[in-house]
Parts: structure tokens; C-alpha cells; sequence
């Protein structure tokens, strides 16, 4: 009984069943593929390897270890103060989204070059079309209003044989545009993925961002330093935040409807849904989802919605099969 309550810690049986981050982290292998990550691992007070996660160097070296480990990316990096993920839960939002084709495709997940995906806000990190073409093997064009962004994604691409021809970052260039500029008229995209700026002004993300420091064992006198952790402006804040981000998304959405099978995007902020479903309602969406997600005590979701009937999602998912 008791190695069983044991066995049960050490695996987030909360997280997707296919996500391979579900287990707590194997530092012994991953300190094997990566030896930049074993300076910062150390015994934690209950005799586990760890790392300090209030380092960025050393959240940024788990990183690295972890794709290089899981998804065959030997080279990846970000710029200074860049938003650095944490992987488990980026990887569970692709999974879910496999789920969701594959409920047009009368339950079987699609995979390969055919599947085309549209990440508004690829970041500096390019995460999810890693993730998504090394599990999956779809093709991903990422967006993003950074040009900073865009040209380190483009390198993470260029030093890493298994992503090139996969993946296109596109910068764009309207602050207001999140389709338009990126989308081409004959373009079609089998999902759309957003993870949307979460505050609304840069004093709300400075806050956030000392919060988070906080939780994580940093003083006071080292906060000015890391105010950026987990992200720049663009990355951390736009008017409006998540609620406007996202109803804009919607708006723009419903001018691209034939081009796209699902549109979806996370939402932190359970309070904003009601405001999202009734933008979703105001576009005539054909069918509205909300996926449930978490990680621990942290509760996430994404909404996708689509303006194609069952009939048409059907038809949609036959073009795979070519």
C-alpha cells in the first residue's frame, strides 16, 4: 500500500495520458542527455534531485535538457528575459488539441505533414510547434508582433535538423491584427493555438511577476532584477489582457471561417469566459467547447470553437486521409 501512495506522487496523474512529462522529472536521465543541467540540480529536503526554479539559468538549462531528452532538439535558446515555459503544461495543450481533431475524425487522432497549425504568439521560445511537430508530426506557421521573437525562433529552427521545413515563424506586422497579415487567402489551418497575453497593462504584469518571485523564495532586494521572468512585454501584457485579446481573436476569427477546422485559445482567467462565450455567440459560432486542464494545484483551460457542422468537419477531416 505504501509504495503504491508512492508511486502515485511521483506520477501527475492529473496531466494528458500521452504526455510524457507525467512522471516527476527524471533528473539522472536528463542530466545524461544534458550536462549543463547537473551544476544545478541538488538534494532537496526530502533527499530529491531538484533544481532552484527561482533561477532562470537553471529553469532555463531544465529546458533544454527536456527537449533534448523528449523531442531530439539539441539547440534551443531564448534571449534574456524571454518567456521560458514550463513544458509539462504546454505539452498537455497539444495533446488535448490532438483530441479535439480527432473528434472531427471520428476519434482517430491525425498526424503528419498534412495537419496544418496556426500558433498566434509563437514567442522567442517556439515551443509549441516543437512539441507539436515532434509528437505529432504537423506542420506549424507561428506568428508573433516581436521581431526579436520571431528571429529566435527562426534560429531554434535553423540549428535543429528535426524542426526545419516543419515549422515557419512569420512576423506580424499590425498591433491589431492577429489573423490578417498571417493568414493568405488560400491558406487553410487545421487548428489554431493562442497562448494570449494575460495582463492588461505593464504595471499589472510588473505585479504579477513580483508575485511570482515571491512564491518562488526570492527577496525583495533581488525583484528588480528579475521583473521580466517569465517574459516580456508582448509576451506578458496587452490592452484589454486576456478578455480583450481574446474577443478580438474571436471577431477576427469569424472572417476566416472556411480557412480554419478549430480556433482555440487558452484561457487563465475563469472569469473572462462569460464575456468569451458571449463573443462566440455574436459570431454564430457552430460549436463551442472548453477544455478543462491542470497541473498540480494550477487549473488552466483553452475554448475552440468552430464555424463548421458535423457534415463539414467530416469533409474537412476526409482531406487527411489523402
Amino acid at each position: 500500500m505504501a509504495q503504491e501512495e508512492q508511486n502515485n506522487r511521483k506520477e501527475k496523474s492529473e496531466l494528458h495520458p500521452r504526455n510524457k512529462h507525467r512522471a516527476r522529472y527524471n533528473f539522472k536521465q536528463l542530466t545524461a542527455s544534458s550536462k549543463e543541467l547537473k551544476r544545478f540540480v541538488f538534494k532537496n529536503e526530502y533527499n530529491d534531485d531538484s533544481i532552484d526554479f527561482a533561477d532562470q539559468n537553471a529553469v532555463k538549462a531544465l529546458n533544454r535538457a527536456l527537449l533534448k531528452h523528449y523531442y531530439d532538439v539539441s539547440q534551443w535558446d531564448i534571449p534574456k528575459d524571454y518567456l521560458c515555459p514550463p513544458i509539462p503544461g504546454r505539452a498537455d495543450y497539444i495533446h488535448y488539441v490532438a483530441d479535439l481533431l480527432g473528434s472531427s475524425n471520428k476519434g482517430k487522432n491525425p498526424g503528419g505533414p498534412n495537419i496544418n497549425v496556426l500558433d498566434i504568439g509563437i514567442g522567442a521560445n517556439c515551443i509549441y510547434p516543437i512539441i507539436g511537430h515532434r509528437e505529432y508530426g504537423w506542420n506549424f506557421v507561428g506568428s508573433d508582433i516581436d521581431p526579436l521573437s520571431i528571429e529566435a525562433a527562426k534560429r531554434i529552427v535553423e540549428a535543429n535538423k528535426s524542426l526545419q521545413g516543419a515549422i515557419e515563424p512569420r512576423l506580424q506586422g499590425s498591433k491589431m491584427g492577429i489573423f490578417r497579415g498571417i493568414v493568405g487567402r488560400t491558406e487553410r489551418f487545421d487548428a489554431v493555438v493562442c497562448n494570449p497575453p494575460f495582463h492588461s497593462s505593464l504595471k499589472e504584469a510588473e505585479q504579477g511577476t513580483r508575485q511570482k518571485w515571491r512564491n518562488l523564495g526570492g527577496g525583495e532586494k533581488e525583484v528588480k532584477h528579475v521583473l521580466n521572468f517569465g517574459g516580456n512585454k508582448a509576451e506578458l501584457w496587452c490592452p484589454g489582457g486576456e478578455r480583450a485579446f481574446v474577443e478580438q481573436m474571436i471577431i477576427q476569427s469569424a472572417q476566416i471561417k472556411n480557412q480554419v477546422l478549430w480556433f482555440t485559445s487558452l484561457v487563465s482567467k475563469s472569469a473572462n469566459l462569460k464575456s468569451i462565450y458571449n463573443a462566440l455567440i455574436k459570431v454564430n459560432a457552430f460549436e463551442v467547447r472548453t477544455v478543462q486542464m491542470s497541473q498540480g494545484q494550477k487549473i488552466s483551460r483553452f475554448v475552440a470553437w468552430t464555424f463548421h457542422d458535423e457534415k463539414a468537419q467530416e469533409t474537412w477531416a476526409n482531406g487527411w486521409k489523402v
